[in-house]
């Protein structure tokens, strides 16, 4: 059984008694109160000053600290020295911690100013996870804690529930808020317009449809919606702002779509069904993570593919998931061998079909930048026949959706592959990959020359004219982007009193607890003749996705420290700055607009102020298009 100290009211958290004095222990280190007779190992003496707790003392498996900071590792090294006093002790841990806060505070821009730090390894929360008491740590982290038998909350040793830790989900909310607040800091600004060509397609739908006579579920049978985007099908990497006429921004890491046939219209993965997107003598330009092997691995910035293949399809078994017999390098596994030879980019996007990986979004389909085959080969798969087998690992210039990053990927070690003892038919790339890391641009570029499109294009116009597409000026505000980030997923508005629900969706707390008013955890139910049956669970489904989440209705729990962002980014800057308040007099009208409608509202209502109006420019600019 796990040991557990006090709680802050003196109650022991293992019996759930209050010790009286005599009977507890507080460790030299943290400073927490102990229950004496709960203890599996107590000292030898009740008046030992010296006594750590079994978190402190546990040397044999420390907190996982990251690899740029060395901090608690410090902390620790100095308490255990026995040749410094007490004064020299404290004044050497003061020291450590004062330059560890320097270093954060210039690492982070004063974006956090620490207080949003994860509490294990003391840095901005690197893939985010939120427990169902409220307290956020990285992702690598908690799963540390994790195998090491702690599923206790790091911060409130609350018990975390089985389902949560077993499956965590990042909050991809709150590391999108992290990405936007340190590229505020930064200045990070766009480019100016560039000149595009529209591609002529007028003759298909703005969406996919079915037709009365294919009215099945999903949308196997429809009619594909326009391609707004002007790359050719064979299109190898990411696609750039001037090959989207229509948003004049091309196709982002993060973007969704609610189905596979929406993803076709915008280029990222063109086929519907297919897993892969390539020809075999030429190579593959995308492939999509929707689950569809038992054999796939995804790690995030680098995972384990699949082949295609492998299944009996004749007849009507056209959702076989057996396999009988083995898979060849032969059509699209060949044009994914082809790209490992040559080191072409490859697009991916994650389904929310993949069940099994804490990196695939929760509804839809989504971008997450592109890959590049390092190995290839083959191997028994877990059905028995051999699968062709491929090492992805992510090179791309935008950050993650699951990192809080504001940069892309580094050119990174690869990883050991287990499997590859026992493999066969290994393809590994010899010469200089096309796509590769420039060190004096600091950057993913083609090496050498992209490979000619072998595909007929129409990209003229109506008239056969250049179409200028203007960029649509950036109205919001520093604080109005950071705002957005926070929005509830029922009202659409700022959080007030966030919650975070285990699967890593935030609304506010009122909003929540009213979309389940009246519902009790439990339903009576009786028969006709007045005979009592078994009182049934009453299922409640997260607003944003299929999870019950009624036993963390039970008792929701506010996620303090993103309240606590949402507060300070809401402020007037004269409560931010009151001795700077004479010099505000030169701000821009933005600014001016933005501290008059803050005066007139309170600091938690302020990001909803801002969104409503937000909201109307859009609705009024919709009405002029309308008219024109």
């Amino acid at each position: 059984m796990a040991q557990l100290p006090c709680d802050p009211d003196g109650v022991c958290m293992r019996c759930k008694e209050k010790p009286p004095s005599s009977q507890t222990l507080t460790c030299r280190t943290c400073a927490t109160p102990w229950h004496l007779s709960c203890l599996t190992e107590p000292p030898v003496s009740d008046s030992d000053t010296h006594w750590e707790c079994p978190d402190c003392s546990d040397l044999s498996n420390p907190v996982p600290v990251a690899p740029s900071d060395g901090i608690l590792l410090a902390v620790r090294d100095i308490q255990l020295d026995t040749s410094l006093s007490e004064q020299q002790k404290a004044k050497k841990c003061q020291e450590v911690l004062a330059g560890s806060s320097d270093l954060s505070k210039d690492k982070n821009s004063d974006i956090f100013d620490g207080s949003f730090n994860c509490s294990i390894c003391m840095q901005l929360p690197d893939r985010p996870v939120t427990t169902p008491c409220g307290h956020n740590f990285c992702l690598k982290c908690f799963e540390k804690c994790i195998t090491q038998g702690r599923h206790n909350c790091a911060n409130c040793r609350t018990p975390i529930p089985a389902k949560m830790y077993s499956q965590p989900r990042i909050n991809s909310q709150l590391a999108m808020a992290i990405r936007l607040a340190k590229a505020a800091r930064t200045g990070q600004s766009s480019g100016p317009p560039r000149v595009h060509h529209f591609v002529r397609n007028q003759d298909r739908p703005d969406t996919a449809f079915t037709t009365d006579r294919a009215k099945k579920t999903g949308k196997a049978n429809a009619c594909s919606g326009k391609i707004f985007v002007t790359v050719p099908p064979d299109h190898f990497g990411p696609i750039p702002a001037e090959n989207d006429p229509k948003r004049n921004r091309g196709v982002l890491v993060g973007d969704t779509w609610e189905d596979r046939m929406e993803c076709r219209q915008w280029g990222a993965h063109l086929p519907h069904v297919a897993g892969i997107a390539g020809q075999s003598s030429y190579g593959a330009q995308s492939v999509a993570l929707s689950g569809g092997y038992v054999d796939d691995e995804d790690h995030g910035e680098w995972f384990l593919y699949t082949g295609s293949g492998g299944r009996d399809l004749s007849g009507n078994k056209r959702t076989n998931k057996l396999q009988s017999f083995d898979q060849k390098f032969e059509n699209m596994n060949e044009a994914l061998r082809q790209s490992c030879r040559l080191g072409y980019p490859v697009r991916v996007v994650r389904s929310h079909k993949e069940k099994r990986s804490a990196y695939a979004p929760e509804a839809g389909v989504r971008y997450d930048g592109v890959y590049r085959i390092e190995k290839c080969w083959r191997k028994d798969g877990i059905q028995g026949c051999k699968v062709c087998r491929y090492l992805f690992v992510r090179c791309d210039n935008e950050p993650a959706p699951w990192t809080s990053d504001e940069s892309g990927d580094l050119p990174r070690p690869l990883p050991e592959i287990e499997e590859l003892i026992d493999a066969i038919d290994i393809t590994e790339r010899k010469d200089e990959p096309s796509w590769d890391y420039d060190e004096e641009k600091e950057c993913w570029l083609w090496k050498k020359p992209p490979p000619e499109s072998r595909k007929s294009m129409d990209s003229r116009s109506g008239d056969g004219s250049i179409v200028r597409v203007k960029r649509k000026s950036d109205i919001a505000s520093e604080r109005e982007k950071l705002l957005k980030g926070f929005r509830c997923g029922i009202c659409r508005k700022v959080m007030q009193y966030p919650i975070t629900t285990p699967c890593g969706h935030n609304f506010c707390k009122a909003c929540l607890e009213g979309a389940f008013a009246g519902k009790s955890l439990m339903r009576e139910r009786s028969r006709e003749g007045g005979r009592s049956l078994r009182a049934q669970k009453n299922v409640k489904k997260c607003p944003s996705c299929s999870n019950d989440i009624a036993d963390y209705l039970e008792n929701p729990q506010i996620n303090r420290e993103m309240m606590t962002l949402i507060e300070s980014w809401g402020k007037k800057p004269e409560e931010e700055n009151p001795e700077d308040s004479d010099d505000n007099d030169e701000n821009d009208d933005n600014d001016e607009s933005l501290e008059d409608a803050a005066e007139v509202s309170k600091p938690s209502d302020y990001g909803d102020k801002v969104l409503e109006e937000i909201k109307d420019n859009d609705l009024n600019q919709q009405h002029k298009r309308r008219k024109e």
